[in-house]
């Protein structure tokens, strides 16, 4: 019988909280594994920053999880992911997985299935479409602005609409999930992107607070009258970290699907916590908690404290 291997252990990033909804995914579905999160919460908003600010900030926070013995580094951040990817896989040895290229595949797949539900998994894994699907992003305007999910979604002959939301990640950090003003919030956002993109037929979720009030966009979605399928970029990034780990330990990517979708499965029915899950902030530990809590949807304590600089 082969050695059962040890747990991996991956570490975690983000400028604030929203990463924890990646985490959040990320616990029912690798449940045999080691989580260290940091929340660079003393040096956000992110994308205020130059990108070479962003690029030194996400650098070093990435750095601190290796030297904790992160063994593969998810970077939960939109912004940092669209502005610093490169530099950080450059400057680590691990594996590091962003959050736009997992959201771009998840979106890329839903149209597909749309578009031929006759055909299998394996059969859709190479089709190129006669026709250019558009899909609907939500982001912050420094992703936005960015363009990186234009570029990984034209990358897979998707077309993308990119609309920036700056009032929703105020509101979900506000605590404001299920309130009126932010349903009319978004209603304005979503009457504005829909009527310079009627014809998306996906909505992606381009932000990590966004699947706090995933409920909410259904629900006024609904009332617009034009339903569309949502792609939460949180689950398909914890759904990558997956895949890896199984195709780093395989070498099949066969099993590594098989695997994945196994994981997912067993999730439905899973009732993680974070026991094994270690905090880091570099800004007041009480809020991280507090705030914390709501995005993981559990309990966050004994957060520790960690200065990074400047």
């Amino acid at each position: 019988m082969a050695p059962v291997p040890p747990p991996p252990t991956i570490g975690v990033f983000d400028s604030g909280f929203g990463g924890l909804t990646v985490l959040r995914a990320l616990l029912p579905l690798q449940t045999y594994a080691n989580y260290i999160y940091l929340g660079d919460t003393a040096r956000l908003p992110y994308g205020s920053k130059s990108q070479e600010t962003i690029a030194r900030y996400a650098v070093s926070s990435a750095k601190f999880l290796h030297d904790q013995g992160a063994e593969l580094l998810v970077i939960a951040c939109n912004t940092a992911t669209a502005l610093a990817l490169e530099d950080i896989q450059q400057s680590l040895s691990i594996p590091v997985i962003g959050v736009v290229e997992p959201g771009a595949q998840a979106a890329s797949q839903a149209h597909k299935k749309d578009c031929h539900p006759e055909r299998n998994e394996t059969e859709s894994k190479d089709l190129r479409f006669a026709s250019t699907q558009k899909t609907l992003v939500l982001a912050t305007p420094a992703t936005v602005q960015s363009g990186a999910y234009t570029r990984a979604l034209n990358a897979l002959n998707l077309e993308a609409f990119e609309k920036a939301c700056p009032l929703l990640v105020p509101l979900v950090e506000e605590g404001w999930i299920d309130h009126p003003v932010t349903d009319e919030v978004l209603r304005i956002y979503l009457t504005e992107a829909l009527n310079q993109a009627p014809d998306a037929t996906t909505l992606l979720l381009g932000c990590t607070h966004y699947p706090l009030i995933e409920p909410a966009i259904h629900r006024i979605l609904a009332d617009l009258n034009h339903p569309l399928a949502i792609i939460d970029s949180a689950q398909a990034t914890a759904e990558a970290v997956v895949r890896n780990l199984a195709l780093n330990h395989s070498g099949d990517h066969a099993l590594a699907t098989c695997v994945v979708n196994y994981a997912i499965l067993q999730a439905k029915n899973s009732k993680p916590d974070a026991q094994n899950c270690t905090f880091y902030a570099t800004d007041s530990i009480e809020k991280f908690q507090r705030l914390g809590s709501a995005f993981l949807g559990l309990p966050v304590t004994g957060v520790r404290h960690v200065d990074l600089g400047g």
